[in-house]
Parts: structure tokens; sequence; C-alpha cells
């Protein structure tokens, strides 16, 4: 089909079709609960990425909530919860989960995807083993 022929109508309305291929709304991304026989793989001699770093920042700094096995991350607004079987990702929990605020540790880990460490995450930090903050007078 000949461009020049087909005129500003056909140009437009690729035009707009390409556009509307590169909009997409809110997306939640939920995976398996993550299971495997061993830890996914790391550099020896370094840190896993669900350790502290030593030497250099970690990428991503999270809340995890264990007693409701969540992880926040509040530089994205992002949260990673387990629910039904399943991982789920999104910018607010479902209504079905609570977290008491008071109650997370804080992890750095140099992996944006926190659940695939959980099953490392939730032996070093399992619920009801957080260290209470003391109160301010």
């Amino acid at each position: 089909m000949d461009l020049k022929k087909a005129g500003p109508k056909a140009f437009l309305l690729c035009g707009l079709f390409i556009f509307m291929l590169g909009c997409q709304g809110t997306r939640v991304t939920v995976e398996s609960d993550p299971a495997p026989p061993s830890s996914p793989s790391y550099t020896k001699g370094g840190p896993p990425p669900w350790a502290p770093a030593h030497g250099y920042r970690a990428k991503y700094n999270y809340r995890y909530y264990p007693a409701s096995r969540v992880y926040h991350d509040r530089n994205r607004g992002l949260y990673f919860y387990y629910k039904d079987g399943q991982w789920g990702v999104s910018v607010s929990l479902p209504s079905s989960i609570r977290l008491d605020v008071r109650d997370y540790v804080r992890l750095e880990m140099g992996t944006d995807k926190p659940y695939e460490w959980d099953h490392e995450v939730t032996k070093r930090h399992p619920p009801g083993q957080t260290k209470k903050k003391p109160k301010k007078k």
C-alpha cells in the first residue's frame, strides 16, 4: 500500500494504534510461591541479596512485616504480599491483610523481587520474633 495514496487519515490511524499499544493501566503481577530446592545463585564471596551489604549501598530497601508476610518498598510505593498460595504486587494491600505498623524489620536487598528470598527471610525473621521498639517518654 502506497502511503502517499492512503492519505493523512491512514497515517493518523497508524500513529494512534502505535500510541495505544504503549498505553497500559496499572498491573498486578502474581507469581507462584517460589520454593526452590536451593537458593537463587549469587556470586561467592559476596553477600546474598537478603544480607546487609558491605562496601556498597543495596539497591532496594524494604520494611518486612513478619506477622503478615508483607514486604513494603517505600521508595517505589509497592507492597509484596503472600495470599492464597501466590505472591501479589500492588500499590495497596488487599483489605484482608492487616499490618501491625510497629512490627517490622528493615531489609536491604539487591533485588527488586524480595519474595524470591522469602524462604531465607522467614527463617531469619519468624513472626513474633522482632524486637519491640521502646516507647518514647
